[in-house]
């Protein structure tokens, strides 16, 4: 199962593959490999929702969410260990 709406917003548009990718500027070829679920460029998927007549901040309805790793915030040499001058 895909883990992105792609394809749903593209069959809703009656669109085709084709034309996706012919309007977002990409192969065919991607456009499958994104619907299937598939890893892509961040400008792959602006170019996809931009195609879709949608916006840049829509990509969470389309995409999902992102994953954003966590981060500490502290900046304690420990974070460094690896790190030599």
């Amino acid at each position: 199962m895909a883990s992105n709406q792609v394809q749903r917003f593209r069959e809703n548009l009656m669109m085709s593959k084709a034309e996706l990718a012919r309007k977002a500027g990409l192969s065919t070829l991607t456009i499958d490999r994104v619907e299937a679920g598939r890893p892509c460029r961040l400008d792959t998927k602006r170019k996809i929702l931009l195609a879709l007549g949608l916006k840049v901040s829509d990509k969470d309805r389309v995409f999902g969410q992102m994953d954003v790793p966590e981060t500490s915030g502290s900046s304690d040499e420990s974070d460094f260990s690896g790190y030599r001058q």
